[in-house]
C-alpha cells in the first residue's frame, strides 16, 4: 500500500464519524473528520508531514517556513518541519494563535524568530470547510510582511473553502491530500 492510500485508511478509522455535528464554521453536517486523531498517531503524523512536504517540493516553490492555526496544525506543521528536516531541506515551523499573547510579545504567530523578514510560507490545515481559518491565518501572516506561497489541507470538505481562498486578494489555490470525494471513495 503506498504513502497515501494508507493515511486514507487511517483518516477513515480514527478520524471520519457518520452523525449529526456542529462543525467549527457553525454549519451541521451529517459527518465529521477529527483530523487531529490521525495527526496525531505516530504514523498518520508522519505519513500527513511525508505527504505534505512532498506536496511542497513538487510546487516548484521556495517555501521559507510551514504555519497554521492553533491547535489543529500544531501536530500537522511539526510532522511537515520534521519530515523536512530528514530529507536534508529544513524547512521551520510555526503556529498561529486564535487571540493575541496578553502577556510578552503579545504575537500572534509563535515560532517567529525561525522565520526570515518577507520570507515566502506555506500555511496547512487539517479539514477546510469553508476556509474560514485559513483566511484568517492569511492576515495574520501577511500583517507581520510574510507571502503565501502554499495553502494546503489533508482533507476539503468541498463546501465552499476553496472557492473563498480562491476569490481572496490575488486568490490562494487551495492543494487538498484528499477531498471529500475522494476519501470516501
Amino acid at each position: 500500500m503506498d504513502d497515501k492510500s494508507r493515511l486514507k485508511a487511517i483518516l477513515l478509522e480514527k478520524s471520519y464519524r457518520q452523525g449529526k455535528f456542529k462543525l467549527s464554521s457553525g454549519k451541521e453536517s451529517d459527518f465529521y473528520i477529527d483530523g487531529k486523531q490521525t495527526t496525531l498517531s505516530a504514523e498518520g503524523g508522519y505519513l500527513t508531514g511525508k505527504l505534505l512536504f512532498g506536496m511542497i517540493r513538487q510546487s516548484g516553490k521556495k517555501i521559507d517556513a510551514v504555519g497554521g492555526m492553533t491547535l489543529g496544525a500544531d501536530p500537522i506543521v511539526t510532522a511537515v518541519s520534521v519530515v523536512s528536516f530528514l530529507e536534508k531541506q529544513p524547512i521551520p515551523a510555526f503556529i498561529v494563535r486564535k487571540e493575541s499573547k496578553k502577556h510578552g510579545t503579545e504575537a500572534y504567530i509563535e515560532g517567529q524568530q525561525n522565520i526570515p523578514p518577507g520570507a515566502t510560507v506555506a500555511l496547512v490545515e487539517d479539514v477546510v470547510t469553508t476556509g474560514g481559518t485559513l483566511l484568517k491565518v492569511i492576515d495574520r501572516v501577511e500583517a507581520q510582511g510574510y507571502k503565501v506561497g502554499l495553502v494546503m489541507t489533508i482533507i476539503d470538505r468541498e463546501e465552499g473553502g476553496a472557492e473563498a481562498l480562491a476569490a481572496k486578494g490575488q486568490g490562494y489555490p487551495l492543494a487538498a491530500l484528499f477531498t471529500r470525494t475522494s476519501l470516501l471513495a
